[in-house]
Formats: structure tokens, sequence, C-alpha cells
């Protein structure tokens, strides 16, 4: 039976997303080498921490086009936080260039009034479309934890499933297309809105 991989570079809170995954019936495999993927049914970048480390990690690992070619063939995928951030071009944080699987580029919080950066604490996520991948099982009440002082802009604004606000201006908060899920927040430490987008994600694995 395959298992969930949890792509392990040395960075983010794997340990407690992998504990999410668990729980909700699935056996996760910590990736750290390309054969390990062909036990994966879907594969996970968790993250947290800042970019140019985390690229310059991933790279020691040397997943880097194997993770590419995952994504492009139409395999599950999931990213987390800096997870999420790591599939665009670059990042204001730093100067390497990020995976480049979605086109944009991760832009610093701008300075607003009353608002704290890093944005950390709970926010309700806005739909901005249809998604049966995430929000089947959700009520209207979608509650999510973040702790970031960057957000993605991907040149297709059409990929934002999901937004928060901040402030006056809206922040994106989920990145969808096809078999590409990838979320700002931190599912694992949010709550029953958390286990639900990891379950819907699960169920959407489980079907393809």
């Amino acid at each position: 039976m395959r298992k969930i991989g949890l792509i392990d570079y040395g960075m983010g809170n794997i340990h407690s997303v992998r504990r999410s995954i668990e729980n909700l019936g699935e056996d996760v495999l910590l990736i750290s080498q390309k054969v390990q993927l062909n036990q994966c049914k879907a594969i996970v970048i968790p993250g947290q921490g800042a970019f140019d480390p985390a690229i310059s990690n991933l790279t020691k690992t040397g997943l880097i086009e194997d993770i590419k070619d995952w994504i492009t063939q139409g395999n599950s995928f999931l990213g987390i936080c800096l997870g999420l951030q790591l599939l665009f071009d670059e990042s204001d944080e730093g100067s390497q260039k990020g995976l480049g699987i979605i086109e944009g580029n991760v832009k610093k919080i701008p300075n607003i009034l009353n608002q704290r950066i890093p944005h950390i604490g709970w926010c309700n996520l806005i739909p901005t479309k249809n998604s049966n991948l995430i929000y089947p099982d959700l009520s209207n009440s979608n509650w999510v934890y973040f702790d970031h002082s960057y957000y993605a802009n991907p040149h297709d604004k059409t990929l934002i499933s999901a937004e928060i606000e901040y402030g006056s201006i809206k922040l994106a908060a989920i990145i969808e297309h096809e078999n590409l899920v990838a979320c700002q927040f931190h599912p694992e430490k949010s709550g029953k809105s958390g286990e639900s987008i990891l379950r819907n994600w699960i169920k959407s694995i489980r079907l393809t």
C-alpha cells in the first residue's frame, strides 16, 4: 500500500505534520532520497523557516528535479507555508531561485496600520472559487492558523482558491491547480478546520 511522502529537508515542523496525517489513518514515509518516491501516492513539503536556507537544504537532498517531475506528471502534491512559497520563481526573502513550478514571486507583507509583521494568528478563509477538493466538509467559519512575513503572488490569480483579509488588503491563503494544492497557513495547527482540509485532500488522493 502506497504512503504519503513527507519531504525531509531539515526544516519545518515535520513531526507535527506527520502526526496530523497519521491521525487521519494514513501511513507516512519521510522522504530523503529519490528511490523512496516509488512507495508514495502523494508528497508533502512542509515548511517553517527562511526561503534561501530551505532551497539550499532541498538542493542537498538532490530531490528538486524529482519534486518538479512529480508535480508536472500529475501526481498529488501538498505544500504547507514555506512549502507553498518554495514553488514560486523567487522570493523577496532571499536571493536564491525557487522551484519555478508556479509563475510569480513571494513578496514581503506590506506595513499596514494596526497589523503586525510577522502575521501570526487565526484568520477566516475567504473562498474565491468553487473547490470540491478543499471545502466540502467545512462550515462558513473556516478559521486557520498563520505564521508568516511573506505571501504568495502568482501571475495567474485564478490559481488562488482562498484568501484572507489582512487589514485593507487580501493575501493568498490557498493555491490550487489540478493535482497541486498549497496553503500559506498550517493545517496541522488549525484545529478542526485544518483537519477537514487535510481529510479532503487525502480523499482526493484516493480518487486518483
